[in-house]
């Protein structure tokens, strides 16, 4: 019984560790800290990922650890990435820009319910919809490129992600396509780090600490579970 309860909240804890970076994302997209708020929401995509796997590798799937990741989802992805918007563009537009920023959590909420309640909504090979995770993580590194490139990028993302979200397209789930899942996220990381190596040298994220050791360890696993399954 204590050896299930453990292998239950080896996955949780990742969940939990999303959430964490969520929080604290969200701590330093209002203190102004935008790099490490992005760095943190891209770290919380890679908790994201691993945290259903090691519960299926363990065998302790359920309910509650469904249920723990999409609360978990709607802070990391939703209202953080929302937050990085509003600080670095909505701002400007007083409430308006306030209130246009808090839909994009709203409508990453109602995507998530309707994932959890509809057996139909996902396929072997698509999702309905834009991943809330996908989103978030995708609208983070755009506000970090805001001041590069034209204001209009990070309101048509914004505005384009969120109707993504809650739309019927048939997005592939990547369970057929011959490249690994962690391959978005994978990419993400890397435009993400060649675009602070070149662009922002001088401005590294303390987190970074945390960053690469981990996403060393992400590539490895991946690398390890891809062995596995063209062993089997």
């Amino acid at each position: 019984m204590l050896k299930e309860r453990i292998r239950s909240w080896v996955p949780n804890s990742f969940t939990f560790g999303n959430l964490f970076c969520g929080v604290i994302a969200i701590v330093y997209a209002a203190r102004g800290d935008f790099s490490n708020a992005t760095l943190l929401i891209i770290i919380a995509m890679m908790l994201d990922s691993l945290d259903g796997r090691l519960a299926r590798m363990l065998g302790v799937a359920g309910d509650f650890g469904k249920e723990l990741d999409s609360l978990a989802d709607v802070v990391t992805f939703g209202v953080a990435p929302a937050l990085l918007a509003y600080y670095t563009f909505f701002i400007d537009y007083g409430n308006y820009g306030l209130f246009f920023a808090a839909l994009f959590p709203l409508f990453g909420a109602y995507r998530l319910a309707r994932f959890n309640l509809s057996a139909t909504n996902v396929t072997a090979s698509y999702f309905s919809g834009v991943p809330i995770t996908a989103a978030g993580g995708l609208l983070a590194v755009v506000t970090t490129f805001g001041d590069r490139v034209s204001e209009l990028l990070t309101p048509i993302f914004f505005t384009g992600l969120a109707l993504l979200m809650v739309s019927r397209v048939r997005i592939p789930s990547f369970k057929e396509v011959p490249l690994q899942r962690h391959s978005f996220i994978i990419t993400v990381s890397l435009v993400y780090l060649t675009y602070m190596i070149f662009a922002r040298w001088k401005e590294w994220p303390s987190f970074w600490f945390i960053a690469v050791p981990f996403y060393i360890l992400f590539i490895a696993f991946s690398f390890v579970k891809k062995r596995k399954s063209m062993a089997n």
